[in-house]
């Protein structure tokens, strides 16, 4: 079964125009195929300043009105993702932009209600695989931005990790699928004050301990428990670290595997 690597890069290296630069030189030349997924760091947030829209975040994720949806609609499915592609165009990838709504790739629902309304969110329903296996047997790469739709006219702003994921589980039934999460850490830190403290192995058998110890918190447990879905779902392996690891230039990062 052929290797299909996912990857997928977050604002560390999207709001740098030097480091995504040096990124997608290097991204070019992975071998297919390989899909790779992007955020929209800063930019949004810039763009609805300058719009004098209010940002409102709870816990770190961004409530989306209608307002904000416009806005990142043009930010992260527009500017970001379109430049991407045009980059990679020149390094020889022959790369295509997606959203989830393109090819009808990626179907969400609107997130319930609960305590907080977070307005347009999304939540993974359904990933289909045939328009993105015919790209990638032909050697296009797709460039997904964080965004879906709910087959109703209704695009959806949906947490890039999770698409990551929902792609990778999806996508294992056809391809011997790697899922790879870009940050601007070397992995899964034991003191999160020392780099150098990588664990390079956790299993779902070690995960709750280091939950437990408090080692795995806050903004990297939705990360994780991203990547205990994918390894639980017939994803060969989940690796976290900087993206030099895709590259050979850095060995220090975390692997999760079954």
């Amino acid at each position: 079964m052929e290797t299909l690597k996912i990857i997928k890069i977050g604002g560390n290296i999207i709001n740098d125009d030097t480091e995504l630069h040096l990124f997608l030189k290097d991204f070019a030349t992975l071998k297919s195929p390989k899909i790779l997924v992007h955020g929209g760091g800063k930019l949004a947030t810039k763009l609805a300043q300058q719009m004098q829209v209010e940002v409102k975040m709870v816990d770190g994720r961004r409530i989306t009105d209608a307002e904000t949806l416009d806005i990142i609609t043009m930010v992260y499915a527009g500017k970001i993702n379109k430049s991407i592609v045009a980059q990679l165009q020149a390094h020889q990838c022959n790369a295509i932009g997606f959203s989830g709504a393109d090819g009808n790739t990626i179907v969400s629902q609107k997130r319930p209600v609960t305590t907080i309304d977070y307005g347009f969110a999304g939540d993974v329903k359904q990933v289909n695989t045939k328009p993105l296996e015919l790209l990638l047997k032909n050697n296009l790469t797709p460039v997904f931005c964080a965004m879906t739709h709910d087959q109703n006219g209704q695009l959806l702003n949906t947490n890039a990790d999770t698409i990551a994921s929902e792609l990778a589980i999806s996508l294992s039934e056809i391809f011997n699928v790697e899922l790879y999460y870009c940050f601007e850490k070397n992995g899964v830190l034991n003191d999160v004050n020392n780099d150098d403290s990588v664990i390079e192995l956790i299993t779902p058998d070690t995960i709750q301990q280091l939950i437990d110890d408090h080692i795995i918190f806050e903004g990297m447990l939705p990360k994780i428990k991203n990547c205990l879905h994918a390894v639980s779902n017939r994803v060969s392996k989940v690796c976290i670290g900087k993206s030099d690891m895709l590259f050979n230039k850095n060995n220090k990062h975390t692997t999760i595997t079954r």
